[in-house]
């Protein structure tokens, strides 16, 4: 458990105490992922210096929880997806934001909500390696075009990244269309319920095809402590985590 959370993280967590209450009462499952799930894994908690929570349901569940939210359950909270966007919301996957907050994101179309976490669908890929890497092509290349189309630039990234944005940013509506890149996404991320293939995991997540793996990995969704509450996470926790980081147990060396 960290010894002293930043405002943010504080504001992040009531978010994921709230969606972690919203899923045991409507018996929805999930999994916290990536970073989160790390941090849950080796700091029973926030890793130190993260700033963001992901976690991923199963696409039966996930399409369900967006359906939820569309009714007005909460006031203080509000979900946008790829099935109910707002204005400038180009992401292939849901955002649950705390009203009660305002944060800029760095965007082509600035987006002004609040703070949130992310929240992914996890789809079956395939049966075997080969069948999910022809699925996953499918789907990649539209979101590298989409994200270079909607992207911000930022400092620190690589500069050939940088430059494929300005690119996507220059070409026309009428030959790259936002919406329709963003529909087909919507409909290839939830097509395929996640327990109905041997293969599967989170393609829209930052480190991509390396999300899906062999959904025993993910098994049944198992509490973790997590700062002063628990979090569902994969049942096989260091083949997820050695599978994404590496040696995820060595922390990173100090930055001098």
């Amino acid at each position: 458990m960290s010894a002293q959370l930043t405002p943010l993280q504080q504001k992040l967590l009531e978010n994921l105490k709230w969606f972690h209450d919203f899923c045991l009462e409507h018996h929805l499952n999930y999994y916290v992922l990536g970073g989160t799930m790390l941090g849950a894994a080796r700091h029973r908690g926030f890793i130190p210096w993260d700033d963001d929570v992901d976690v991923g349901m199963p696409v039966r569940d996930y399409v369900r929880f967006i359906a939820l939210l569309q009714h007005g359950i909460t006031d203080k909270y509000m979900l946008e997806s790829p099935a109910n966007p707002g204005e400038g919301y180009w992401y292939p996957f849901a955002k649950l934001y705390d009203t009660s907050t305002t944060l800029i994101e760095n965007t082509a179309a600035q987006i002004k909500r609040g703070v949130y976490i992310d929240v992914f669908p996890l789809e079956g890929m395939g049966d075997t390696p080969t069948q999910t890497r022809s699925n996953y092509r499918a789907l990649a290349w539209r979101m590298n075009l989409l994200l270079a189309r909607t992207a911000g630039i930022r400092q620190g990234r690589k500069w050939y990244k940088n430059l494929f944005v300005r690119i996507g940013r220059l070409l026309p509506n009428w030959l790259v269309n936002n919406a329709k890149l963003y529909t087909q996404i919507y409909h290839l991320t939830t097509q395929t319920d996640f327990d109905s293939k041997a293969y599967g995991g989170n393609p829209s997540g930052a480190w991509r095809i390396k999300e899906i793996m062999p959904r025993a990995i993910y098994g049944k969704p198992t509490l973790y402590p997590f700062e002063n509450m628990q979090v569902f996470g994969v049942e096989r926790a260091d083949e997820y985590l050695t599978h994404m980081y590496g040696n995820w147990r060595q922390l990173p060396p100090k930055v001098i």
